[in-house]
């Protein structure tokens, strides 16, 4: 397994005063969905969140997300080195993803074909 790029995940108070911010900060345009009660707005190497703390608790937990060619292959290899899947493969609005913990603590969204 590989991991191809990591995004910073980051909850912001306000998404609308944020997006502006981090597209000066990373020289693009963001990319804005909604995920499970949600606000997101991709930026570059950051995912900014905002929404009701009941629907953000689902996703402030996650330390960053890992980019993986293969998402199969990058579970079952991190469960065989003691990981645990929180959160099982599913499909989202942008490919598919799987959340699990590191055996030595960090908790991941691992993202992929």
């Amino acid at each position: 397994m590989a991991v191809e790029s990591v995004v910073v995940r980051q909850r912001v108070e306000d998404l609308d005063a944020a997006v502006p911010f981090y597209e000066k900060l990373a020289g693009s345009t963001a990319s804005r969905f909604a995920f499970a009660g949600v606000d997101l707005a991709s930026v570059g190497p950051f995912l900014l969140f905002a929404g009701p703390d009941e629907a953000v608790q689902r996703v402030a937990g996650v330390t960053a997300t890992l980019a993986v060619a293969d998402l199969n292959a990058a579970v079952e290899e991190a469960k065989a080195g003691g990981a645990d899947v929180v959160m099982p493969i599913q499909p989202t609005p942008n490919g598919r993803r799987a959340v699990l913990r590191h055996p030595y603590g960090g908790v991941f969204e691992y993202v992929g074909p």
